[in-house]
């Protein structure tokens, strides 16, 4: 055992003195010990309850022979970072949480660990910290909101976002919206659409590093409570086999993510997470791969933002082991991978006795939304090294569009343009200098493309970035452009009254600029260089890579 390494032996009688110290007899230290990292605070709607989770993990580590010792990790909610500089410290903290679990895992050597994560950033940071230690592990998370709302029809989070849109038009007054803020979000819990919180706890259940139901059992059911138990019993199973993280996440766990992830219609975020995450297997995953899983893997859910159904609509449709039953029809899945059931995913599938129970919150393989995923890569003059949209939650009239650029610097001056009227049917909004090194950090720009789509303009305007978007946006939201304005991408080059060619179903995105005039541009060309005081976005943009390879750290 690894904690060995900290209790036997006679030179370790001083570490076991502190041990005793926090008040663990002989018998327990004797044990293994299982690490439990609770991302539980006060300020994360999706991690106030959390200590309830982490109890019963330690309760089922207990059960299965082993002693529990929980520690610490930060977590951002990115609704409350929005629209301010908080959020340019969203993203960076997905590095900050996996080095902070390397650091305390190896400080004190558990034979195994738990992660108890929910929302944003959390999840694919405690992943990549999963991967990089690869010792015996398994994660929980603490589940979905319930969506809310009143008799007139459900709400979230996104709702609220668009309201304000909606106000700013005259379509519903601030007693509406003051009555809408108080009931969209109606307990603890991951917001209840297919956000980007909700959507990672599908890919950590789909990867095979978390139990079913995982992803989708509503976070204040007893069930959670039961699931977290069933996690803590079943790390003490993984450990005595021996089965570690780089063990179940291979090349054929990479492919079955993406597909499920394209068959949810997932969050945008998912393209800077996964590679990140699997990155720390030494597995390489490229936007290229993203396209090509996207083009033969058909969109079976449309949940929020995209359509009306929540994630809980989708647990009580059969959740994730229903998706992956119904895309096995088509090969699309691969089900001899290893799980942290200590089963294949077959088997797991067949034990559940596994199958839709909703056809209309799942759709068939035979009748799907689409015949493509929900992402799709752009790639083009604006972008050589490519874009990112979540072509399910576009409309239709903004697949194919030659539309007027209107430049911005940043997030808030095209905030100021969105709801002061000044963009129009046909605009197509640039913001740029918004990307991992150029934010820095890269902010999740939910505030803007929810104002379109509350002022009426999600048919008829798009939003391109060098940024991120929420999991929450819909809309023609074309991100992650790179090489990003602060690299010198192109995204830099654009001028006020440019064309721009958007053609998401043949993966385009043009800059309609002929190349000597973008040569001549170029020759005079300096990025904007915003002032950064903080140290840590100062060493983080030293650090930083494109978004089209994760936003990881330069290796």
């Amino acid at each position: 055992m690894r904690s060995k390494k900290m209790t036997h032996g006679l030179e370790k009688a001083p570490h076991r003195s502190l041990l005793h110290a926090l008040g663990l007899t002989r018998e327990e230290i004797e044990r293994p010990l299982v690490g439990v990292v609770n991302a539980a605070n006060e300020v994360v709607p999706g991690h106030v309850h959390l200590h309830t989770i982490a109890e019963a993990v330690k309760a089922g580590v207990r059960a299965a022979g082993g002693t529990p010792m929980e520690f610490p990790a930060i977590a951002v909610c990115d609704g409350l970072a929005m629209n301010h500089e908080g959020m340019h410290f969203s993203l960076p903290s997905r590095e900050i949480i996996a080095d902070s679990i390397e650091i305390m895992a190896t400080a004190h050597p558990f034979d195994a660990l738990v992660f108890i994560p929910n929302c944003d950033k959390s999840v694919p940071g405690m992943l990549m910290a999963m991967l990089r230690m690869d010792i015996p592990s398994i994660m929980v998370s603490g589940g979905p909101m319930l969506a809310g709302g009143t008799l007139a029809g459900r709400t979230d989070l996104i709702s609220v976002f668009e309201a304000v849109g909606r106000v700013q038009r005259g379509d519903m007054t601030m007693a509406e919206l003051d009555e809408m803020t108080e009931t969209a979000c109606p307990g603890c819990g991951s917001c209840a659409g297919m956000f980007t919180a909700n959507t990672m706890n599908c890919m950590a259940e789909t990867m095979g590093l978390a139990l079913p139901g995982n992803g989708t059992i509503p976070a204040v059911t007893a069930a959670r409570v039961r699931l977290a138990k069933h996690a803590g019993m079943k790390v003490m199973e993984l450990l005595e086999k021996n089965i570690t993280p780089r063990a179940i996440v291979t090349p054929r766990a990479v492919a079955n993510a993406v597909a499920v992830d394209m068959a949810l219609g997932g969050s945008t975020n998912t393209v800077l997470h996964l590679p990140a995450v699997f990155g720390e297997a030494g597995l390489d995953l490229t936007l290229d791969i993203f396209d090509e899983v996207s083009r033969k893997t058909p969109n079976l859910c449309k949940l929020s933002p995209a359509g009306h159904h929540h994630i809980q609509d989708l647990h009580a449709a059969g959740g994730i082991p229903a998706v992956m039953a119904e895309l096995t029809k088509k090969g699309l899945v691969d089900t001899s991978v290893m799980t942290v059931t200590g089963k294949t995913l077959a088997e797991n599938l067949t034990e559940l006795n596994t199958r839709v129970l909703n056809y209309d919150v799942i759709h068939s393989v035979d009748e799907p939304y689409s015949a493509q995923g929900g992402i799709a890569i752009l790639k083009g003059s604006l972008a050589p090294q490519g874009a990112v949209v979540k072509q399910s939650a576009v409309a239709p009239e903004m697949m194919v569009r030659e539309a007027l650029a209107r430049v911005f610097d940043s997030e808030g001056e095209a905030h100021a343009a969105i709801m002061g009227g000044k963009i129009n049917k046909g605009d197509a909004i640039i913001i740029r200098y918004e990307g991992p090194r150029g934010g820095p950090g890269m902010r999740e720009m939910l505030s803007p493309t929810a104002a379109i789509a509350g002022m009426g303009l999600g048919a008829d305007v798009a939003l391109i970035t060098d940024g991120r978007f929420s999991g929450g946006t819909r809309g023609a939201a074309i991100g992650h452009v790179s090489p990003e304005a602060a690299d010198g991408g192109n995204i830099g080059l654009v001028k006020e009254g440019d064309h721009i060619l958007i053609d998401i179903p043949a993966r385009r995105l043009d800059l309609l600029v002929d190349e000597a005039e973008l040569a001549a541009r170029r020759e005079t060309f300096v990025p904007l260089e915003k002032p950064v005081t903080s140290p840590l976005l100062r060493r983080y943009a030293r650090q930083v890579t494109s978004a089209a390879t994760g936003a990881m750290f330069r290796k």
